[in-house]
């Protein structure tokens, strides 16, 4: 007699035994495992650590855990894992030839014509491979425009020298150009302007990350660069195609001199792109921003493709709609249990941030509702923004919701004791 296959709606706790012997192994010659993977809020065996595959709002670890994924390759998946319109064109161009640099493709001007039609008041669009290229190239540009050096810059922007915070291996003069402001503090900004008159380039932000931006401070951050002569360039890379489809800028109705976009772009595929003013790009004729894949052209057929389905279907709206119903459970959940807790973000970006003064206790209750939820199911990161995909289904949120109580339970039980 067969035996009945779990169900995977089961409260059953997940257990990582493949997972933890895998890192194991990999740990004897693979860089990432020995001295950064851990690292990354991965809990020793309370987090699954590798991925056998993923479809739709789902992922399955190598233990045969599924999971409802909110993490989506970093939020770089948008329509869905192996989305079939975006993959069928990706294997369309591969068998075209995935590369004939120096020379270029018409698919490139077709993206391109895409991206300058979607992103409000654009110009001049130039692709690359990751947020980090485009980033650092966009304030290489605004240095080469405005004649100056200083940097101004608030949130994460990737690994670069001048923008990591991780000290390790960087000589400290790169970062003496590099100044940083208070979010949402105009006054912060203004002071380091008048400290350095004249020697800012530009200043580049994510235009929010938990914290939402009070009335008008985009709009106010861009006049006062326009004051002090610097170009105002904004951070999309998560804001990019999820917000709305003409990003932070069409949302918040605010115009940056540069943008930079990556992740939900291409529904997990790897390119990025600088996005804005002509006269800016035309930089570009006085540096080298290349390299050998910026020519990629399978990614550029993704990108136009996921941009193509947002544009043409309700994806947007189906995440928009999802996110707040997430929003309203949860909040009602931390309420219930009374919680010190915040639902944070917009309902694209939902995040769950644990609020008590006694660092200990608090980071007792973060691993305790994060490590309960995604042994049970629900694949969240407790230091990073959670996405939504337009493949995630109200079930699918049902679930989650279902999970929430229980871990909220065991945070609840924390606190007494």
């Amino acid at each position: 007699m067969k035996k009945k296959k779990k169900s995977q709606n089961s409260n059953r706790a997940y257990s990582f035994k493949k997972s933890f012997r895998l890192l194991k192994v990999a740990e004897r010659n693979e860089a990432w495992a020995t001295y950064r993977f851990k690292n990354f809020s991965q809990i020793e065996g309370k987090y699954p650590y590798y991925a056998t595959r993923a479809k739709g709002a789902y992922v399955w670890d190598v233990d045969g855990n599924q999971y409802i994924d909110y993490l989506l390759g970093y939020g770089s998946v948008i329509l869905g894992h192996a989305d079939k319109r975006v993959d069928r064109v990706v294997i369309d161009e591969i068998k075209r030839g995935n590369n004939v640099s120096p020379l270029w493709k018409p698919i490139q001007i077709q993206l391109t014509n895409l991206l300058t039609s979607v992103i409000p008041k654009s110009e001049m669009a130039y692709l690359m491979r990751s947020g980090s290229d485009a980033t650092s190239g966009a304030v290489r540009l605004a240095r080469l425009f405005t004649k100056r050096d200083k940097v101004i810059r608030w949130g994460y922007h990737g690994w670069h020298d001048w923008a990591t915070t991780v000290p390790g291996g960087i000589p400290r003069h790169i970062k003496k150009d590099i100044l940083e402001f208070t979010y949402n503090d105009l006054e912060s900004l203004k002071a380091i302007f008048e400290k350095y008159p004249k020697k800012v380039a530009c200043v580049i932000m994510m235009p929010f990350e938990l914290e939402k931006p009070k009335d008008g401070f985009l709009k106010k951050v861009r006049r006062i660069c326009r004051r002090y002569g610097a170009l105002f360039i904004l951070d999309e890379m998560r804001s990019g195609f999820r917000l709305s489809l003409g990003g932070a800028q069409e949302y918040f109705d605010v115009q940056a001199d540069l943008a930079t976009f990556s992740k939900a772009i291409a529904n997990g595929y790897p390119i990025s792109a600088i996005v804005g003013r002509a006269d800016v790009l035309a930089g570009l004729k006085d540096t080298v921003l290349g390299a050998t894949y910026f020519g990629n052209t399978p990614e550029m057929a993704a990108a136009i493709a996921t941009i193509k389905i947002l544009q043409t279907t309700n994806a947007l709206s189906h995440i928009w709609e999802l996110g707040e119903y997430l929003r309203k459970e949860t909040v009602d959940l931390i309420s219930k249990f009374d919680i010190p807790a915040e639902f944070l973000g917009y309902p694209p970006f939902p995040f769950v941030k644990f609020t008590v003064d006694d660092g200990v206790l608090r980071e007792k209750l973060k691993r305790t509702f994060y490590c309960e939820a995604t042994r049970h199911g629900v694949f969240i990161h407790p230091n990073h923004h959670w996405y939504i995909s337009a493949s995630h289904l109200r079930k699918d949120i049902e679930r989650t919701i279902e999970i929430f109580r229980s871990a909220f339970e065991s945070v609840a039980k924390v606190m007494k004791k």
